[in-house]
């Protein structure tokens, strides 16, 4: 499966020592295969003055799926916004899992987020809004073992 990260610069080896704490999955190296929303990504680079890039990669799902801890979410769900929740707290929960796959709390998904923490809205509400936003996918690598067996680095292109 091809996938994509903007960023800043190149990243031909990624490093998982190198990511951010508190993120929607929790720290790790984070691609898509949506092309177009990677590089919205990497374009939030170029408004703070910088290089942007898109970094391309194939990553072998099915070896990663019969080796390693895997977690998909194939929808907003319960599931997903609870976990959400937990890795944005800085909880280490995503820790159980290898790779985490599943929907992105964007900032217009992170209000709704916002309006059910703070009781203004139901889970069911949260959920019910949270349907009708444009698909879009966040792939976690969590294990750096991973990226260096699975992940192989393609090409990386000025946006």
């Amino acid at each position: 499966m091809i996938v994509y990260h903007g960023s800043y610069c190149e990243i031909k080896y990624p490093n998982i020592k190198f990511s951010r704490e508190a993120l929607d999955f929790g720290k790790g190296f984070y691609v898509t295969s949506i092309k177009e929303q990677a590089v919205n990504w990497a374009g939030k680079f170029k408004l703070r003055g910088k290089k942007s890039y898109i970094n391309i990669y194939n990553l072998d799902l099915d070896k990663i799926k019969g080796k390693y801890k895997f977690k998909e979410y194939m929808s907003y769900s319960v599931e997903w916004l609870d976990f959400i929740l937990e890795c944005r707290k800085g909880s280490n929960i995503y820790l159980q899992n290898d790779i985490i796959i599943g929907g992105i709390a964007d900032d217009r998904v992170y209000n709704t987020i916002e309006l059910y923490e703070d009781n203004l809205i139901s889970k069911e509400e949260a959920l019910k809004r949270l349907q009708y936003y444009k698909p879009n996918n966040q792939i976690c690598i969590v294990n750096q073992e991973i990226l260096d067996k699975c992940l192989n680095y393609q090409e990386s292109k000025v946006v």
